[in-house]
């Protein structure tokens, strides 16, 4: 099986940094896309930003392009998101997923997830 780990979430003030990890070990390889969405309390997961497997196409959640940036070291099986000025209202966990498919935005097209990490930001 697959197993996914999320690390680098935590508390950061308003207009902070974050870069969260994502490592893969199981029965997994570098000809995955991956993924990252966040679920705020009371809201639905919404999805954040993708990579397809070479690490030569992204994509972004409206509400983030130009603050994060998706990035992967194949090498490593780790997929990141670096996550600049972020605001309060992006408190949420953060989980990473692999896609059965390709690079998607649907939730349910990612049969993979992390336990998600925390972020936390303050205003």
């Amino acid at each position: 099986q697959v197993q996914l780990v999320e690390s680098g979430g935590g508390l950061v003030q308003a207009g902070g940094s974050l870069r969260l990890s994502c490592a893969a070990s199981g029965r997994t390889s570098s000809s995955y896309a991956m993924g990252w969405f966040r679920q705020a309390p009371g809201k639905e997961r919404e999805f954040v930003a993708a990579i397809n497997w070479s690490g030569t196409y992204t994509d972004y959640a409206d509400s983030v392009k130009g603050r994060f940036t998706i990035s992967r070291d194949n090498a490593k099986n780790t997929v990141y998101l670096q996550m600049n000025s972020l605001k309060p209202e992006e408190t949420a966990v953060y989980y990473c997923a692999q896609s059965a498919y390709g690079t998607n935005r649907r939730s349910d097209e990612y049969n993979y997830w992390g336990q998600g990490t925390q972020v936390t930001v303050s205003p």
